[in-house]
């Protein structure tokens, strides 16, 4: 498992290194195959965040969490992971799910608005994101589990990618090629 920890204003001490290195190996009891988790500790005024970002096999969670003391953050943001893996385990055994392979990645190309010296868009972010197979109801359990509006994925069943997305009226849509 590889764990990286980042501290934003803040110095992070070989304390606050081995809290959060021994909090965030408790998650391998759930997955064997966490490949990666990213740890991001900031304070701003009196308020501390942690923000805890995991890569299980192709599942992401997120933990955001913010309180007065820096320990109690890391581990409210640890607990949201634990809900959040228990809730997916628990759907993966009954829907015994059993590809679990990457495919090719997907690259993501997220554009900034059109500027006045030019009528083209240019890029600001752009990402690799491993995609899996998954029928719809997989992926929109993983956009709930990210607290995202959109999810992309390869659906199992046409192997094409697809989109869902939360609707303004609080259904979701499917955008399929």
């Amino acid at each position: 498992m590889n764990i990286q920890i980042t501290g934003k204003n803040i110095e992070l001490t070989n304390a606050i290194r081995s809290y959060v290195e021994k909090k965030v190996s408790k998650v391998k009891k759930y997955f064997d195959q966490v490949i990666d988790v990213q740890v991001i500790l900031d304070v701003q005024k009196n308020v501390h965040l942690a923000e805890i970002l995991v890569n299980a096999k192709g599942v992401f969670l997120k933990g955001l969490e913010r309180s007065e003391d820096l320990y109690a953050s890391i581990d409210l943001a640890i607990d949201k992971i634990d809900r959040q893996l228990v809730k997916y385990k628990e759907k993966l055994k009954t829907k015994k799910l059993m590809d679990k392979d990457f495919e090719k990645p997907l690259k993501l190309n997220i554009y900034e608005n059109y500027s006045m010296d030019s009528d083209k868009p240019s890029i600001i972010v752009s990402k690799h994101i491993p995609v899996k197979p998954m029928d719809v109801e997989e992926a929109v359990m993983q956009m709930d589990l990210l607290n995202k509006n959109f999810f992309v994925f390869r659906n199992a069943v046409s192997s094409e990618v697809n989109v869902v997305y939360r609707r303004d009226d609080g259904n979701i849509g499917l955008i399929e090629p």
